[in-house]
């Protein structure tokens, strides 16, 4: 093989075309006019006697280093027109089989690179609206329900079936489950995003997400359902216009969740507290062997929470609409499902598009109440707007400290716009006040209308569990919107006939479980807070001690404070 073979290849391998040209003009000047021949620059230079002799030291010399040449330079020149050759024959073959053939070429770590590109790209986000679109009606749905009724995984479901979540980054989540051992839990993983959420398969955080149909806009709150974190899902459901109760229909679950200790009753009555009108009863896990979408079994679910949900104070006629479903398999959300011919009704997704719409006073005083804050180039905060519009470079009052703040951007689900109406979640970046100076639980309002704030007011409660009595002086801690704060029960006004509504002439000295009574509150600092009358979202509370909720109430009047 003569030594310019090589040539080609090192010249195309050779990014910078003039260095050989400076190479070889080094070699001509130190050239030995005399000399019987010529040795080209790229031999390794021996003694100076070499070039004198009479040229077998050179062959020698090339047959050397000529491999080595080919190797430096060929061998990722072969590679590469190897892989190439491959590609072409796999086209040939079969043309469908193509691009898993040439997936199987690359290495599986060069698919795990791609992969992992991938997941920094941003997913997918909706295309904003034709500005002529009507703006569709934003409608906040949480979920609540039972630890492992399947809240997370039919929201992620929804999410797959409405093109928010793409199928590879479910493949993704699968593959990733089924290595935890926990294939099942792959679809909660679109809403359960934190590590530890998705190790213990246990939401801790308020998932959010959103998803659109043809008429409306839904946002996702996704609650979580362990006992330990009620506090979050107040916060959830204080946001939320309906509720989605998760009932788990697989033999021993149903009546886990629903027994005394189960959170199937207590999320009931907080979303009712949160003032949820309208309730959706999902009966899940329809799929499972113990169930195998048996209407006895439906019925039976139904028959034993009709009476509690009543009780809560949702009219079972009008409020509360049971459906059977699916969350693994999907079946009954987006399309009805052919494995239960017995329920008639709309499925879930088209229900919830055809549900009347909610009226709301977008002309309203501003009421925002901050859910959270974080700091990323500026201050921002999280909530939903109760009532009134906000729009970009508006001047605000945040209550109860009364800094003025100015909004710089408004963003909608994750879409910037430049005005919101009441009922949107909203995220808002603030201008005029520190991340450290807010706390959850205050309240963005106009400089016009501000909202209420104080610690003492009186309120009506209802006592739904406790041991004991209550007296004056019991400490408990209140939920009133997104906001919770200590709060003492100083003393005891009235009791209230729970029939008749009339009020006690004398000042009960106590009182006990189911119980109404009217009473003064005095919270540990100052709060925001309406009365029920003028703004029952901001007017009503819960009481909660030692992890259990003691009373729900609704407060009556502020009262000033003596300085």
């Amino acid at each position: 093989m003569d030594s310019r073979d090589t040539a080609p290849d090192s010249w195309e391998q050779e990014d910078d075309v003039e260095a050989p040209d400076t190479e070889l003009q080094s070699a001509f000047t130190g050239l030995n006019v005399n000399a019987p021949e010529f040795v080209p620059s790229f031999i390794p230079r021996g003694n100076p006697e070499s070039t004198d002799q009479d040229g077998t030291d050179t062959v020698a010399n090339m047959e050397i280093s000529e491999p080595a040449a080919a190797v430096e330079n060929g061998e990722t020149d072969a590679n590469t027109i190897e892989t190439w050759e491959e590609k072409g024959d796999t086209d040939e073959v079969e043309p469908g089989g193509g691009a898993m053939e040439e997936g199987g070429a690359l290495g599986d770590e060069a698919q795990d690179e791609i992969m992992e590109e991938d997941e920094e790209m941003p997913a997918p986000k909706l295309p904003p609206p034709p500005p002529d679109a009507p703006k569709k009606e934003h409608v906040n749905v949480v979920f609540i329900g039972h630890v492992d009724a399947g809240k997370s995984t039919i929201g992620g479901q929804i999410m797959y079936l409405t093109g928010m979540v793409d199928k590879r980054t479910l493949e993704k989540y699968e593959r990733e489950a089924k290595e935890k051992n926990r294939e099942t839990w792959y679809l909660s993983w679109a809403l359960d995003t934190n590590q530890e959420e998705r190790d213990k398969g246990k939401t801790v955080e308020v998932g959010r997400a959103y998803f659109e149909t043809e008429k409306k806009h839904f946002t996702i709150l996704d609650a979580p359902g362990h006992k330990s974190f009620v506090p979050n899902m107040i916060g959830g459901a204080s946001q939320a216009d309906l509720a989605v109760l998760v009932i788990s229909a697989r033999k021993g679950e149903f009546e886990t969740g629903f027994e005394k200790g189960g959170q199937t009753r207590e999320h009931a009555m907080l979303a009712k507290t949160a003032g949820v009108k309208h309730l959706i009863v999902l009966i899940n896990k329809m799929d499972d062997p113990t169930v195998n979408w048996s209407l006895d079994r439906y019925e039976e679910c139904k028959e034993k929470l009709v009476p509690f949900l009543k009780k809560v104070g949702f009219n079972p006629k009008k409020d509360i609409h049971f459906m059977p479903c699916s969350g693994l398999t999907g079946a009954n959300l987006k399309e009805t499902s052919e494995l239960c011919p017995w329920y008639t009704g709309l499925p879930f997704i088209p229900h919830l598009d055809s549900l009347p719409n909610f009226n709301r006073s977008s002309d309203g005083p501003i009421r925002l109440p901050i859910v959270d804050k974080y700091r990323d180039m500026g201050t921002v905060v999280l909530g939903k707007l109760e009532s009134g519009t906000i729009s970009k470079a508006q001047q605000l009052i945040m209550m109860p400290n009364r800094h003025t703040v100015e909004v710089l951007s408004l963003l909608s689900d994750d879409v910037e716009t430049d005005d919101a109406g009441p009922g949107e979640n909203l995220k808002l970046r603030l201008k005029g006040i520190e991340e450290e100076e807010i706390l959850p639980g205050f309240i963005l309002c106009n400089a016009e209308n501000l909202c209420h704030s104080g610690r003492t007011f009186d309120a009506q409660i209802v006592i739904i569990e406790h041991k004991s009595i209550i007296c004056p002086g019991y400490n408990a801690v209140l939920h009133i919107h997104t906001c919770i704060e200590e709060v003492q029960i100083t003393a005891l006004i009235c009791l209230v006939d729970k029939k008749t509504g009339e009020k006690s002439k004398t000042r009960p000295r106590f009182v006990k479980q189911d119980q109404v009574c009217i009473a003064r509150l005095r919270t540990a600092g100052t709060i925001c807070l309406e009365t029920f009358k003028d703004f029952p979202q901001m007017g009503r509370f819960t009481l909660r001690d030692e992890g259990k909720t003691i009373a729900i109430g609704k407060v009556l009047k502020l009262v000033p404070e003596k300085d």
